[in-house]
């Protein structure tokens, strides 16, 4: 495992590193583990009828996780088959975010892309569930990570993720499959009151599920349409793009947004309730610009042939600037064609954002 330095530091509001691991899946889900439990994580309790009903379904549906979790059991010295424990980071709160899908047609090297602004609260944990920070306590996203996995048994990947080390909010495979995950409904969103694991996929391990076991939009569509799912409380929806062109939205098993040959634009409402840019209602209070940051993209992309330079454009157009309790913590692009990840980080109020870094899962 190499980890590196690579953003920001101890006097900014971000500091980013880099984990690169390789070697089988049960070895990088010990190396993970490692440095989780170094971070302060610890394996939580859990219902063992439940525990033992996850791991027979990750067995079956997501072998990747599971040897993972196997080998982060052992990596800690704890029985594999231990019943009455999670080795999964489970934590969820709501996001306010815009991601946009350039297809191939409309852009201007024939690359698809997708960029996205990952808008998140400058709070501590504590803060954001009403009392006052505890001594000590960072802001909830200022460590965030890059994960770039290599495993021998499996598709590579590069994930962007706050706070978990089985999940993510960012990432894209060595296939050219890309995930983003944004809040599907910020007006009604509230912190979830439970966060007990339960059998299938949680709303952060969504996307790193479609990473480690897809390779294109249609095996990804396929995959969730089969897979159980939970979220917490707190509905999330996901734009899923591919190498060849394809994109779509993912609102569950009764939504599916196609992006068709055009492109498309996300924030955090429903799409299915709200499906045409033109007509989209004026934005309350509590909706965090939502309308207007879909409007904006929808404006600027539609009938253009767009550079990378013209999507990173529009995400700043889109980026947060009011309440300095909310700001665009993280901005990325995915070329789809290329296979890479971009990102800049954010440093703090008055220093902007880092430089962009570009990554991928290919050695």
């Amino acid at each position: 495992m190499d980890i590196t330095q690579i953003a920001g530091g101890r006097d900014d509001f971000q500091l980013v590193r880099h984990i690169q691991v390789s070697g089988s899946q049960a070895e990088i889900g010990g190396q993970l583990a490692e440095e989780a439990r170094r971070l302060g994580w610890r394996p939580a309790p859990v219902d063992p009828q439940v525990g033992r009903a996850r791991r027979s379904w990750f067995a079956a549906h997501w072998p990747q996780h599971h040897a993972r979790m196997t080998g982060a059991a052992l990596a800690l010295g704890l029985d594999p088959e231990q019943d009455d424990l999670t080795l999964d980071g489970l934590s969820m709160l709501p996001q306010a975010c815009s991601a946009l899908w350039v297809p191939p047609a409309g852009s201007a090297d024939g690359h698809g892309r997708i960029g996205r602004n990952y808008d998140f609260f400058t709070l501590t944990t504590s803060e954001i569930m009403g009392g006052p920070p505890a001594p000590g306590e960072l802001p909830m996203a200022s460590r965030p990570h890059v994960i770039t996995s290599r495993p021998d048994d499996g598709l590579a990947s590069t994930v962007l993720t706050m706070s978990e080390f089985d999940g993510c909010m960012d990432g894209i495979n060595e296939a050219g499959l890309a995930v983003v995950l944004l809040i599907a409904d910020f007006e009604t969103a509230t912190p979830p009151e439970d966060l007990s694991p339960q059998t299938g996929v949680n709303s952060v391990q969504l996307p790193r599920f479609l990473l480690d076991t897809c390779e294109s939009a249609e095996q990804a569509k396929a995959a969730l349409l089969r897979a159980e799912q939970y979220d917490f409380g707190t509905p999330l929806h996901y734009l899923v793009a591919d190498a060849s062109g394809q994109a779509f939205v993912w609102e569950g098993p009764d939504h599916v947004a196609e992006a068709g040959d055009g492109p498309l634009c996300v924030t955090n409402h429903l799409l299915r309730r709200h499906p045409d840019p033109a007509a989209l209602p004026e934005d309350t209070p509590g909706s965090f610009g939502s309308f207007s940051r879909l409007r904006s993209l929808h404006e600027r992309s539609k009938g253009a042939i767009m550079s990378a330079g013209d999507l990173r454009a529009s995400l700043l157009e889109a980026e947060q600037a009011g309440d300095p309790t909310m700001r665009t913590l993280w901005s990325t692009q995915f070329d789809t064609a290329a296979r890479t990840m971009t990102a800049r980080f954010y440093l703090g109020e008055g220093r902007g954002h880092s430089p962009e870094l570009v990554f991928s899962p290919s050695a």
